[in-house]
């Protein structure tokens, strides 16, 4: 269903948008959270590790797929609100043709130079083997992920959230049921969780790539389109860059903090590992909140109404702050539960790892939410700057500190986790500041 987010009212269209958006982030979390369980529970504390250590990297790959995604929303969006539907088309066939190549490109790359990632990162030499082998299975159906990533982007600029919905219920009910079969009657250990996420992330990328054709079909142009357009790829290109480059940078800085982790021992690692999946959990339903209010932004922009931009901002605040409160309660007061999921009862000293690290870092979540929000506008309106810099003070901010505490005053993992407040903290006032001078009225006066 293509919706016209330029229309009705703003709080109510917005939510309406963003809770499918939501539910689908909930669903592809879920199959990566049961993918750490059942190698916690069912193959073992390294095994956990071992998925663990490898996840900076994948992020790094991920990094170019989610740009790539955002890039390409916030002009079809743009497009979709003034109407152009022929120059929508043909961005669309443009950044596919793109992002093959680039997938191919860095595939190649990736199974090159996994190990020696893997050793950069000082991964622990007990995880190592099987890091590896979840690294390079991961690789091997990268050109799924992104083209999902980019079909995901196509839908949400319509202002369709519901179809990559329905998509990632149906993949992510396979991909733990394909764990259960790989992993506990196959034997499969490590190697049978990459698989399962291999075939997950494939179903998922040829369900939702025929939906879009037809979709695209239901917009009716007058003349023929171009297949390929160099100044249609630049256009993608001014804000997909600065979108990558900060999912890029985000992916090395948890390189680099990793690799802090990693030299106080495979426990820590554990531990490291499933609080992270549950912390990426609430930080990527903030996210998608935030390429929602993008979509939203750009489409109104397209449609020359700069009023709503703010009224968008507020909404979405206001739905993030929401999203918030259940995460906060059960990983503050529930943390030792939370870590159980994961971790049998005598991995104490991974247990504490996390418990301290969800103690630490989750109340602060009522902060970041209204970064993202501003980061949502900013990169919505193409104030790619502005959106850049917040983000990178977060990131500088929080490996200089996690570096500084944990080896420099000598708090160790603990100073790591310390690290993350004061990043989200202060980048949250940087960004907030960007917002608060509109940049989409100045660039209209202009």
């Amino acid at each position: 269903m293509i919706t016209d987010l330029t229309q009705g009212d703003t709080r109510k269209m917005l939510w309406m948008f963003s809770i499918p958006m939501l539910l689908s982030v909930a669903f592809q979390q879920m199959y990566h959270i049961v993918d750490s369980i059942i190698a916690g529970r069912f193959i073992g504390e390294h095994a956990l590790a071992a998925v663990g250590a490898s996840h900076p990297i994948t992020m790094v790959f991920m990094a170019v797929a989610v740009g790539s995604n955002i890039g390409c929303a916030v002009v079809v969006s743009g497009l979709f609100g003034a109407r152009e539907y022929g120059k929508l088309k043909t961005v669309v066939c443009t950044i596919f043709i793109t992002c093959i190549a680039a997938s191919v490109i860095m595939t190649v790359l990736g199974l090159l130079a996994g190990d020696g990632m893997l050793s950069l990162i000082k991964t622990p030499a007990d995880v190592f083997a099987d890091a590896s082998v979840y690294l390079k299975i991961y690789i091997l159906g990268y050109l799924f992920s992104f083209l999902y990533n980019i079909c995901n982007g196509v839908f949400t600029s319509l202002g369709d959230s519901r179809t990559p919905l329905y998509f990632l219920i149906g993949s992510s009910i396979g991909n733990i049921v394909l764990d259960l079969i790989f992993v506990i009657w196959l034997d499969m250990g490590v190697a049978g969780v990459a698989w399962a996420t291999f075939a997950a992330q494939g179903a998922a990328c040829i369900l939702a790539f025929f939906p879009l054709i037809h979709r695209l079909q239901q917009l009716k142009t007058e003349e023929p389109y171009e297949k390929f357009s160099l100044p249609m790829l630049k256009q993608v290109t001014v804000i997909a860059v600065p979108s990558i480059l900060q999912q890029c940078f985000i992916s090395i800085g948890n390189v680099f903090v990793q690799s802090a982790v990693n030299s106080f021992g495979s426990a820590v690692v554990a531990g490291f590992s499933a609080c992270q999946k549950l912390n990426v959990f609430c930080v990527t339903c903030m996210t998608t909140l935030s390429n929602g209010l993008s979509s939203f932004t750009a489409q109104n922009l397209g449609a020359k109404k700069t009023e709503r931009v703010t009224e968008g901002w507020k909404a979405g605040s206001l739905l993030g702050v929401l999203i918030c409160v259940p995460f906060f309660l059960f990983y503050f007061f529930c943390s030792e539960t939370a870590m159980g999921l994961f971790l049998e009862a005598d991995s104490t000293e991974a247990i504490q790892a996390g418990v301290d690290y969800l103690k630490i870092v989750t109340p602060f979540y009522f902060i970041v939410i209204f970064k993202v929000m501003c980061d949502g506008v900013l990169r919505g309106s193409s104030a790619m700057l502005q959106f850049m810099t917040g983000t990178f003070a977060d990131l500088f901010l929080r490996v200089a500190f996690a570096f500084l505490f944990s080896k420099g005053l000598g708090f160790g993992e603990t100073g790591i986790w310390m690290a993350w407040p004061i990043g989200w903290t202060l980048s949250t006032l940087i960004s907030y500041n960007f917002y608060r001078q509109k940049p989409w009225i100045k660039e209209k006066e202009a």
